[in-house]
């Protein structure tokens, strides 16, 4: 399947930016995108292994560092707290990365408590109307909340814990003791919530494998973390991860351990899950609704293609009204979830 990678940044709208005013997604920032784009070198990121990470870690003059060091602690705070700033005097930006791959060419910065040397991660990125549609309906829709402020240009993210797909299908997936059944379970689960909403590119790269513990067993999440191609493709298998190659063998896991009936039943459960959250979020998920559906967030001739192809899927001819990426994410939710559990939210 062809990606496209270079794919282009959408602006905030005026309607967009109030919407995020509106469900305080939107704050002032004492450091910005550009800031950060004033470091004086870089040299390579390695993991434990070795190996690349494709991150630079980047370094700045030392009063440059020491300013923006004050100001990603008060970011961290605003993020975290409400921008309780009473422990920032202990908090420190101890490195920052720079990821030169990827759309929005995040800058990772890892924030130390210097009273027990613990740390946590942010990203500092730009702020990509797609991207944002992407994590709002992340946060709507998907059983996991998505903490995140913008200010102009810049969009500020919370790190998403977990064990990157491409790693855990390398490293983890044949080992003896994994519950395989319900890493396909949720896998299942995590493909259907990615088609409903039509967010695309969920190669093994971009979403984490979260574990829980449980008092019997372990508990698998599939989370996406990267949102950038949220309703840009028209190919209809973009949005199905079921469908890229690095994603293989957690597909054969699914076929050889389930029947079809457990699809179906999991595929059910995810939908009745989706349903249940739009009536909760019914007002705030409409709003963003009738934002997404007056921008325009792909080439007409994308929109086209993917509006015959869900077409065809859902054997149809209801996307044929549909004129924008949004609208298609309007059609193919109430086709998915139900028009009796959404009649509020698409009237």
């Amino acid at each position: 399947m062809h990606i496209s990678r270079k794919k282009p940044s959408y602006p905030i709208t005026p309607a967009l930016r109030q919407y995020l005013r509106d469900y305080d997604r939107e704050a002032p920032l004492a450091v910005s995108y550009a800031d950060l784009r004033s470091y004086s070198g870089s040299f390579a990121l390695h993991d434990r292994a070795g190996r690349d990470t494709l991150w630079q870690t980047v370094y700045y003059e030392p009063q440059a560092l020491r300013e923006l060091s004050a100001g990603l602690a008060q970011v961290y705070a605003l993020l975290k707290t409400a921008g309780d700033l009473s422990f920032t005097d202990s908090l420190v930006a101890d490195r920052i990365d720079f990821c030169h791959f990827g759309n929005s060419q995040p800058f990772r910065v890892r924030i130390l408590n210097q009273l027990n040397d613990n740390y946590d991660f942010f990203y500092v990125k730009q702020a990509d109307a797609s991207r944002l549609y992407g994590l709002e309906l992340e946060h709507l829709l998907s059983p996991n909340s998505m903490n995140f402020l913008t200010s102009g240009p810049t969009l500020i993210e919370e790190h998403i814990a977990g064990i990157p797909g491409d790693d855990f299908i390398r490293l983890r997936l044949s080992q003896p003791h994994l519950n395989q059944v319900r890493i396909a379970k949720e896998f299942v689960k995590f493909n259907e919530r990615c088609f409903a909403r039509l967010l695309g590119d969920m190669r093994a790269y971009n979403y984490v494998v979260a574990i829980t513990p449980d008092f019997e067993d372990e508990q698998y999440r599939v989370r996406a973390i990267d949102f950038d191609q949220q309703s840009y493709e028209g190919n209809q298998r973009m949005y199905q991860p079921r469908y890229f190659a690095d994603n293989a063998a957690v597909v054969d896991l699914c076929a050889r351990l389930l029947k079809p009936e457990n699809v179906r039943q999991y595929q059910t459960e995810e939908r009745t899950l989706m349903a249940r959250r739009a009536r909760a979020e019914r007002h705030r998920l409409r709003a963003l609704l009738d934002v997404m559906r007056a921008h325009d967030l792909a080439p007409p001739e994308k929109v086209e293609e993917l509006k015959t192809a869900l077409n065809r899927y859902h054997r149809t001819q209801k996307f044929d009204y549909c004129d924008s990426m949004g609208d298609l994410v309007r059609q193919n939710l109430w086709l998915m979830l139900g028009p009796r559990t959404l009649s509020t939210v698409m009237p």
